[in-house]
């Protein structure tokens, strides 16, 4: 899997060039240009246009560049790939495939992309993300996520997903009144099937949208809710989330520093010949090591270490 900073993904309508331009100066570490939900039918064309428009001449600077094509259960999805990776292939690091369903929906992805790869002479394979947000997808999601090198990572949509099994839902990532009734998380299995996979696999895992823009200790929640379930990040759509999930996903500094002191002390230990050592007061072992290690990892890819 390539190192992408993915805290957070700010995606935005293929159809509305203005929004576009904002993106680019924004403070996400990626940005999605959206051609499926966010578009009429009646502006596909335009939105395709728009997305060529923008990754020739508008600076991302650091950012990942991706767009989300439309699903494969519409006509639109081939000339998505082909109209866009064909005049621009060479300049996007991603492409987000909506309501993956099965590993054949990715194998088709993938064909056609290493297809016009080498006919443009593309250097680099594009990445691909599954966007999981169905009831079949979720149960699918091991075959999903082993599927393919080229698949990079897996998000979740929470919106479609609810309508998939059936579960209201009042606003599409928001607490509500259903929520209240229910002894627990409601989308804990969803949540954590994903993850728990992404992870055996080295992939990315990328939480989905908060529809409540105005709402931001509502925000805050989800967010807390999703790294503490291990998510890389999340969906963002409007700009001024960006900075709360950005902040929310990284280690804290005590977070970055406990774990700097776990590994300095475990290989003073190790040099001894101890298996497992006590830290401030804290039994620490092989699990810790790699709990440890994994912050570590996560702060230097947010660049939050200087050694």
């Amino acid at each position: 899997m390539i190192d992408r900073l993915e805290r957070s993904v700010l995606l935005v309508p293929a159809s509305n060039w203005n929004m576009i331009q904002k993106t680019a100066a924004s403070q996400a570490d990626a940005v999605c240009i959206d051609l499926e939900d966010a578009v009429a039918a009646s502006e596909k064309e335009v939105g395709r246009v728009n997305i060529i428009r923008a990754y020739k001449e508008l600076d991302f600077g650091r950012k990942s560049k991706m767009f989300r094509m439309n699903g494969l259960d519409t006509h639109f999805a081939y000339r998505d790939l082909i109209e866009i990776v064909e005049e621009v292939g060479d300049k996007i690091d991603i492409i987000v495939v909506p309501k993956v369903n099965r590993a054949e929906d990715i194998y088709v992805v993938e064909t056609l992309l290493s297809q016009i790869e080498s006919y443009k002479k593309i250097k680099h394979p594009i990445g691909i993300e599954a966007l999981i947000e169905t009831a079949l997808g979720c149960v699918n999601i091991k075959e999903i996520v082993a599927c393919s090198v080229r698949l990079e990572g897996v998000v979740y949509g929470p919106g479609d997903y609810a309508a998939s099994v059936q579960m209201p839902m009042e606003s599409i990532g928001e607490m509500d009144a259903n929520d209240a009734l229910y002894p627990g998380h409601r989308w804990h299995y969803v949540m954590h099937a994903l993850v728990s996979t992404a992870r055996a696999y080295q992939k990315r895992v990328v939480d989905g949208p908060f529809a409540g823009i105005k709402n931001a200790d509502g925000l805050l929640q989800a967010c807390r809710i999703g790294r503490a379930m291990g998510f890389d990040g999340k969906w963002c759509i409007h700009p001024n989330q960006v900075e709360t999930v950005n902040q929310t996903f990284v280690p804290s500094e005590k977070d970055i520093q406990w774990a700097k002191q776990v590994l300095h002390e475990y290989e003073a230990a190790l040099e001894q010949g101890k298996g497992a050592i006590s830290v401030k007061g804290k039994m620490i072992d092989v699990a810790s090591l790699r709990m440890c290690r994994a912050t570590v990892e996560k702060a230097r890819i947010a660049g939050l270490l200087n050694d």
